[in-house]
């Protein structure tokens, strides 16, 4: 082989590293729905469980941003800590316009062991010079968002999605945000 073919061998792998770290693992949709129904979801209220605030409101922002053609309120600037009657919240919620939830947490983590070959580089007259291959912990979050309908009380759509080895907060959400608004834009749930 010569050098540039190996240049190019070595650029495809570390490409094909770069790729997203965020997909669609599984999802499920209520088979009574229609997607005409999809037109009455107007004003969402957006709900991500988590115990610490800051990554809670971060979450939230980030959610409500996203949604272009549909009014959504991330719950911590609407619901209050003394809101605990699902029923009364859901009354409330209508009152005030509401025709749907997302409700969007950490399902589960992962961990496992792979292995990374080491690498050969070949120099000018023949030596090799590399690195030796290793063990890596990797970790899979996967992040469950539930789809509600206020109208009806049932839930209209759920879906996981898994993050391999997240290294940075936001550019994580906005992929996992950019998967599953794509999904609901294609069930038809949010406009495009």
């Amino acid at each position: 082989m010569n050098a540039c073919k190996i240049l190019l061998y070595v650029l495809v792998l570390s490409l094909a590293g770069c790729g997203p770290t965020t997909r669609m693992e599984k999802t499920w949709k209520d088979p009574a729905f229609t997607p005409d129904a999809a037109k009455s979801y107007k004003k969402l209220l957006v709900i991500a469980p988590i115990k610490d605030e800051s990554t809670r409101r971060i979450v939230e922002d980030k959610v409500v941003k996203s949604f272009k053609k549909v009014t959504a309120v991330p719950s911590y600037s609407y619901l209050q800590p003394t809101d605990t009657i699902q029923g009364v919240v859901d009354d409330r919620l209508k009152k005030d316009g509401f025709d749907g939830e997302v409700i969007m947490r950490l399902g589960d983590v992962d961990k496992s062991v792979s292995y990374v070959p080491g690498t050969t580089y070949w120099g000018w007259y023949g030596y090799g010079h590399g690195s030796p291959g290793y063990y890596q912990e990797d970790r899979t979050y996967y992040v469950e968002t539930n789809f509600y309908s206020l109208e009806s009380g049932k839930l209209l759509w759920s879906g996981t999605t898994s993050s391999v080895n997240p290294n940075k907060l936001d550019r994580t959400l906005d992929d996992i945000i950019a998967t599953l608004k794509s999904e609901l834009q294609k069930q038809k749930l949010i406009s495009k």
